[in-house]
């Protein structure tokens, strides 16, 4: 892990710092930026999320999956916790915690878009950090390949449908034709895109494709500052008034991130899979494609709505919390593997 990708989060609080500041010294020049739409679709939001995306997708090699059988129980469990009990299980603390518990403490007229936002959030399996999780848990690598390129190819056909179902059983109206918009412009769009270029620079050496790769990543990096700056510029006057929320949305967001790593790990154990398996599987489990989730936040609900903070939230602790569950990954190697040999 690069020293800046360590401290994004660090990053990510000098960007609300900026966001805010900004917002409140030059909002005139914002509002400009913020009526700069086409077809609900925020273009310099759009063309910084491309940025942001593309370079990571470049790294998906989608042929990976020709690998699915050598390890058919790790790959399930990832499966089921990213596709059946995350979305679910995150709906559910979205309706107890901002419907219900923290509704009094947040403002009335957002709740439902911060129910969306956190459903936005945990229906977007992680694509490009997960690859540095698994490095730092000694993961297999092909296994972490594998899951991850699955997982962009049901995202292209299962995004749009559990999100819509996700939200009507929440009770939010969903915008069918932004949301389709959405799965095209930043998942379909970008992953043709993306597998184009790779084809390209592998073409050239790998080399030339790691080359690329190094250029490519503060791209994208910078990209997604830029668009937390842009968001929290908008969102500032409302965060100046109730700095609790964001307290308040990371509580669900940490609670589905402990509770669906540790589910993944303990069935991988259970299931006497490999602790190099078992760890990424429970970090690809609990972990969130964040820039995919802000990025349909703000196309189905805009700049300035509760959904975009709530994915928001979700880049601000997305790194100190997956660092601490690759600690704890790291520190139960021997009670783990203790589990599988006495099963053998």
């Amino acid at each position: 892990m690069s020293l800046f990708e360590r401290y994004l989060s660090v990053w990510v609080l000098l960007c609300i710092v900026a966001g805010i500041a900004l917002g409140q010294l030059f909002s005139g020049v914002f509002q400009a930026i913020g009526h700069m739409e086409v077809a609900q679709v925020n273009l310099p939001v759009g063309l910084l999320i491309w940025v942001m995306v593309i370079p990571m997708l470049v790294k998906v090699d989608f042929s990976a999956m020709g690998q699915v059988r050598r390890h058919v129980r790790g790959i399930g469990v990832t499966l089921l916790v990213n596709w059946l009990v995350k979305p679910f299980s995150m709906a559910f603390l979205g309706w107890l915690f901002v419907r219900h518990w923290f509704a009094p403490l947040l403002p009335p007229d957002q709740l439902d878009s911060y129910v969306a936002g956190l459903i936005l959030l945990a229906a977007a399996p992680c694509t490009a950090m997960v690859f540095v999780w698994s490095r730092l848990t000694g993961g297999d690598p092909l296994f972490t390949l594998t899951q991850v390129a699955l997982n962009d190819s049901i995202m292209v056909v299962a995004f749009a449908p559990l999100v819509g179902l996700l939200l009507g059983m929440s009770a939010i109206v969903v915008p069918w034709d932004t949301l389709l918009t959405s799965v095209g412009l930043y998942i379909v769009i970008p992953v043709l895109l993306a597998q184009w270029l790779r084809r390209g620079l592998l073409a050239r050496g790998p080399a030339a494709f790691d080359a690329a790769m190094q250029r490519l990543g503060p791209w994208s990096m910078a990209a997604l500052l830029a668009t937390l700056v842009l968001l929290f510029a908008f969102q500032g006057q409302a965060i100046l008034q109730q700095p609790l929320v964001i307290a308040l949305l990371a509580v669900p967001i940490l609670i589905q991130v402990v509770f669906n790593s540790a589910l993944a790990y303990g069935l991988n154990r259970a299931l006497g899979e490999a602790h190099q398996v078992a760890g990424p599987s429970a970090l690809i489990g609990a972990s969130n494609f964040f820039e995919l989730a802000v990025a349909a936040a703000i196309s189905l609900f805009g700049l300035q709505s509760g959904a975009a903070l709530a994915t928001v939230v979700g880049v601000l602790i997305e790194v100190p919390v997956m660092l601490l569950v690759v600690r704890v990954v790291n520190g139960s190697k021997g009670w783990y593997e203790a589990g599988i040999v006495r099963r053998s």
